[in-house]
């Protein structure tokens, strides 16, 4: 069982990361800056540092002692995540929202984890490493047949978009699919955090709690930032007063529930994981996440009518499972 749990915890996590973006549907009647400044409260700042408080004896007092390098850089990375969290938003349009999910989680996945065992002191001497290569190009593999999946989807119920913005769209998406990797190498460089933490008494799997809420707060600064511009700029500040909102805030506080549950979750079996699991477990977590979040559009009814890109839609998820089941070998040689 305890060689099991971490990937049990991963798997759960995935669950979360995959059925957040479910709330994202009901935004309406707020506008877009003030449901995100909710959100972003809620799953950034509340939830993590009340679960972390419960769980992390100390929590203040760790976050003071620990390096001040480990904090600068995960608050530093996550910040930098939330930079590409907002260019996601301005790929779509110009690329649609398959191809952009499909280059961003397949760069998040694979920069996410490569970063992380770089920095590993003499990490290729680790028998596992190479085969956390090999499953993150596999990976990479599904994931390329599940966007060209999507696309061929939008084509048959005529979502297309303008081709003379292919260029464009491709290069946002694919400076915040790098971006967008840095979440994890921020806690992987809020190792010391954690650390600290099971020195003030907290065990193995909730140590990584106090690395979150390092990391979150850089990403934070940027997400609350761009909202609040946003509500200047447009002078939306009523949007939060709007009648028959009660829906929207609901939506907005429960998808930021489930998205630091699927962090936390993680945090936790990648802890129990060991050196590698910030490198093992994070490719594990966005390739399973996206079988989720496809799973979800299937019972929505975003496949009907479209069965051959259905049926390519599979084979890219099949993959996916079996590079995660090779992640999971892999961190059986570490």
């Amino acid at each position: 069982m305890e060689i099991l749990l971490p990937f049990l915890l991963v798997i759960l996590a995935s669950f979360f990361q995959g059925s957040f973006g479910l709330g994202m549907k009901y935004m309406e009647p707020l506008k877009w800056e003030a449901w995100w400044i909710v959100h972003v409260t809620i799953a950034m700042i509340i939830f993590p540092i009340i679960w972390a408080v419960f769980a992390v004896p100390h929590l203040f007092q760790v976050i003071a002692n620990a390096p001040s390098e480990a904090v600068f850089l995960g608050m530093l990375f996550g910040f930098l995540w939330g930079v590409g969290g907002i260019l996601f938003g301005k790929s779509v349009p110009y690329i649609g929202l398959s191809l952009t999910y499909g280059i961003v989680m397949g760069l998040a996945a694979s920069v996410g984890s490569i970063i992380p065992l770089l920095q590993v002191e003499d990490a290729f001497a680790n028998p596992a490493s190479s085969y956390v290569i090999i499953a993150v190009v596999i990976m990479l593999v599904g994931v390329a047949l599940t966007a060209k999946a999507g696309i061929e989807r939008d084509k048959l119920i005529g979502d297309t978009n303008d081709p003379s913005n292919m260029s464009k769209g491709i290069l946002i998406a694919v400076s915040c699919g790098v971006l967008s990797a840095l979440l994890n190498v921020g806690f992987a460089n809020a190792t010391p955090v954690a650390l600290e933490a099971e020195k003030m008494g907290a065990i193995t799997r909730n140590s990584s709690l106090a690395a979150w809420v390092v990391v979150l707060l850089g990403a934070l600064m940027m997400n609350f930032g761009y909202a609040v511009v946003l509500l200047f700029k447009n002078n939306s500040w009523n949007s939060f007063q709007v009648p028959s909102s009660g829906n929207a805030y609901k939506w907005a506080i429960l998808a930021g529930l489930f998205w630091f549950a699927a962090l936390g979750i993680y945090g936790q079996g990648s802890a129990l994981m060991g050196t590698m699991g910030p490198i093992i477990g994070w490719p594990m977590l966005l390739g399973l996440s996206l079988i989720i979040s496809n799973i979800w559009a299937v019972r929505s009814g975003e496949w009907k009518d479209a069965k051959k890109p259905f049926q390519l839609m599979l084979v890219g998820l099949a993959i996916i499972i079996l590079a995660s089941g090779l992640l999971g070998y892999s961190n059986t040689l570490s």
